[in-house]
């Protein structure tokens, strides 16, 4: 008697359902859409500041909140795709660090440098 758990992950041998990553895919396909529009908002923001460390601490900032949305869609896609869904939760690590780090360089430019006005138009 074979007791090996079968790939499909149904004890009866079974495969999935064939629609069964549809909604995980469409949530997907949303995701990546939010994420491109909001790269070409943040895009057409012009940044206005003198200092280096505000400059850079504003890029950072946008990366992660545009990276933001494409870490998500990603997730779904992954959970939709692979064999083993529940192996790939780990990747959430990555919305959670992209976030961290909006987060930080958020708190950074509301405290400003002294130089400058730091003034996104």
């Amino acid at each position: 008697m074979n007791l090996d758990p079968t790939p499909s992950g149904s004890p009866f041998g079974q495969p999935p359902a064939p629609g069964a990553g549809v909604p995980e895919i469409v949530i997907g396909i949303l995701l990546v859409l939010i994420g491109l529009w909001s790269l070409i908002k943040w895009m057409g923001k012009e940044f206005a500041s003198e200092s280096r460390r505000d400059r850079i601490l504003y890029a950072m900032h946008v990366t992660a909140r545009v990276g933001l949305w494409f870490g998500f869609a990603a997730f779904f896609f992954g959970l939709a795709l692979v064999d083993e869904p529940s192996g790939f939760t780990w990747f959430l690590v990555v919305p959670l660090a992209l976030a961290g780090v909006q987060l930080v360089t958020g708190v950074a430019l509301g405290q400003g440098s002294g130089r400058g006005n730091g003034s996104v138009r």
